[in-house]
């Protein structure tokens, strides 16, 4: 059973759309290996996170060894996501990589009915339809047709795929576990599946620019703390497709920061397309608020503002 949120959760939601959005830029600025970039990101952010473990101290030695292996399985996929995602970013552009995340709210939609039986209203059918329009949209013009950018393409695919499994494990832990434990100890998990890849692939531990270990820094504190912190957090309130409808603001950002930073052109579709994402968000965002009114509405009874 979810909590009751007492604040505005969109608030939240919003500050993590913003933070992740600056994920694909900094992957782009840094020139290690993504397996590299993922390890350290993921390991500077269990360092930021040690200071304020004290309180959970006793909660985290007293897992038991069921919640252990599903922490771990949650780590293993987001490592994969993260794996795979960076990877695609050095194939293919910014919004072509971004606008697969769009995939991510119907894996989780059909997931999320299978294992836990949640239904999603029309409402917010609706406004998945619409934001998933938008961001093909956004990426429509980019997604390129030479073999390094269909083989992005692809690993963003398979990326989406395992941020879905790892987000629906954790829908369902966060109810057994504290929110920092279930972060701490998936991204403790995630570290060392990066570690043991890149022990059998041979990739350098050390040795980057130190522009590279910036990026690493910049990885951990903004999408990462103010991005999946926040969203695993935010899953005591909102279920995992609220989050991850959520995301689909990523590409709007990331393809207006590519842009901006990169120098990646936009072209008009992904412009309507920015909008029309935004537009559908919203609709989801609301839908619940939005079916009541249209029920008042069919009983003759007044609506009340919002």
């Amino acid at each position: 059973m979810r909590k009751k949120a007492s604040f505005p959760t969109a608030i939240p939601l919003f500050i993590g759309i913003i933070a992740v959005s600056f994920s694909s830029i900094f992957v782009k600025w840094a020139s290690a290996p993504a397996s590299i970039q993922g390890m350290y990101r993921l390991l500077f952010t269990v360092l930021l996170m040690l200071p304020f473990i004290g309180p959970y101290w006793s909660e985290l030695k007293s897992l038991s060894f069921k919640k252990a292996s599903m922490l771990f399985t949650s780590g293993f996929f987001l490592a994969l996501h993260f794996l795979l995602w960076m990877g695609s970013l050095k194939l293919t552009t910014v919004s072509s990589s971004t606008i697969i995340l769009a995939l991510e709210p119907v894996f989780i939609v059909f997931g999320a009915f299978i294992l836990y039986k949640e239904r999603t209203s029309r409402v917010s059918m609706l406004g998945m339809g619409v934001a998933i329009v938008g961001a093909v949209l956004i990426g429509w013009g980019d997604i390129g047709v030479s073999r390094d950018n269909l083989i992005g393409d692809m690993l963003s695919v398979f990326g989406t795929l395992a941020v879905s499994v790892h987000m629906l494990i954790g829908q369902k832990m966060v109810t057994q576990v504290s929110s920092f434990i279930y972060s701490f100890v998936v991204f403790v998990s995630a570290v060392v599946v990066f570690a043991v890849y890149n022990l059998f692939t041979a990739t350098p531990f050390i040795g980057y620019p130190g522009k590279d270990w910036l990026m690493f820094l910049l990885l951990a504190v903004v999408p990462t703390v103010f991005g999946h912190l926040l969203f695993n957090w935010l899953l005591q309130y909102v279920s995992a497709t609220t989050i991850s409808m959520s995301i689909l603001g990523e590409p709007v950002g990331s393809s207006l920061l590519a842009f901006l930073l990169l120098g990646e052109q936009m072209t008009w579709f992904q412009i309507i397309g920015g909008l029309l994402a935004i537009s559908g968000l919203v609709v989801f965002l609301n839908a619940g608020r939005l079916s009541k009114k249209a029920l008042g509405s069919q009983v003759g009874e007044p609506l009340k503002s919002a």
